[in-house]
């Protein structure tokens, strides 16, 4: 058999056969024999579970104890008013908590649009949701609810970790902004064969992301877990130590004669055995390069800047700041 015959075909980048609004779908096409189901079944699970989104999390109701109250005025008891608050689609610019505050009197509606007129930091991506009926002159509702993100569903009794005062509502979060996710595999030709995948996945969102992100996220997120659990463990330790000895400075034993020689280091070899906390970059950098096993400068130098941005927690403004400390000493990323 040939080597041609022993390799795996690699397969087309995701193209577009549908895109309207939070409606999308994409194919893939070029797959291995069984690679469609391995791929769609593992990207599906992933977008519906890892996926970040935003919800509110805690609401406090002015006169309002516990969630089985009731408002003078208003139409929806309290339980419902909560129910359509979680029926909210919200974007959150930014990753810490936000808090939002509402008063509306008189007769009318209470709309999601109504919620976030005082934080500019908060979108409402469904602001015509309905949150409450007020009936008549008199009735006033005077809440503040707090916006968080995270992932998927997420319990009220998972998300009251202290204990709350009276007053203060915490409420099932749905972050994930995903609502359906399918995929389709049919077979193709690729050469002489009709065997090999072609892979179609529909996603549909809730309008605070596109599909199309969704997927992108989801492929990255399992490029890491992937990159994450290559080689084993031992091999990573025998290859520190081969690299620990390489540069101890020791000469081997020459001519029976046993003598230890410590070799004169330059500035750049020195710089090349730093570890990457201790040239000047910020804790947020130095954490997502050590997370991912970048632990030298050496190590970081084997890497180009397309590998460094798929980093978990490096974005554009980490590869700034690494070629920026590496330029000040003549050295550069991989190319």
């Amino acid at each position: 058999m040939n080597k041609s015959n022993q390799s795996i075909v690699i397969p087309s980048k995701p193209k577009i056969i549908m895109e309207d609004d939070n409606r999308g779908t994409y194919e893939i096409e070029g797959l291995y024999p069984g690679y469609g189901h391995t791929l769609g079944n593992s990207l599906r699970r992933i977008i519906l579970s890892s996926i970040p989104g935003a919800a509110v999390t805690v609401v406090k109701m002015d006169g309002v104890n516990h969630e089985f109250s009731t408002l003078e005025g208003v139409r929806e008891d309290v339980i419902n008013i909560l129910l359509n608050i979680r029926k909210t689609r919200i974007k959150l610019h930014g990753e810490s908590p936000q808090k939002l505050v509402v008063v509306k009197k008189g007769e009318g509606n209470l709309i999601a649009g109504d919620l976030n007129k005082s934080n500019s930091a908060v979108e409402i991506v469904n602001p015509e949701q309905h949150i409450a009926t007020m009936t008549n002159k008199k009735a006033v509702i005077d809440m503040e609810l707090t916006v968080e993100t995270g992932l998927g569903f997420v319990t009220r009794d998972e998300l009251k970790k202290d204990k709350v005062d009276i007053g203060i509502i915490a409420i099932d979060a749905v972050f994930t902004p995903i609502r359906r996710v399918t995929y389709e595999v049919d077979n193709m030709r690729v050469g002489d064969r009709t065997d090999f995948n072609k892979l179609q996945i529909f996603i549909e969102t809730d309008g605070t992301i596109t599909p199309r992100v969704a997927l992108e996220r989801a492929i990255y997120i399992m490029i890491e877990q992937l990159k994450a659990v290559v080689g084993f463990k031992e091999e990573e330790e025998e290859k520190e130590k081969s690299e620990q000895e390489i540069h101890s400075g020791v000469d081997k034993v020459k001519d029976g004669e046993r003598e230890e020689k410590k070799e004169e280091y330059s500035d750049e070899d020195i710089f090349l055995k730093k570890s990457v906390e201790e040239i000047s970059l910020s804790s947020r950098t130095s954490n997502a390069l050590s997370n991912a096993g970048v632990r030298t400068v050496g190590g970081l130098l084997r890497k180009n800047a397309e590998a460094l941005l798929a980093l978990d927690g490096l974005g554009n403004k980490g590869l700034k700041e690494i070629k920026k400390v590496l330029a000040k000493k003549g050295l550069s990323l991989k190319e």
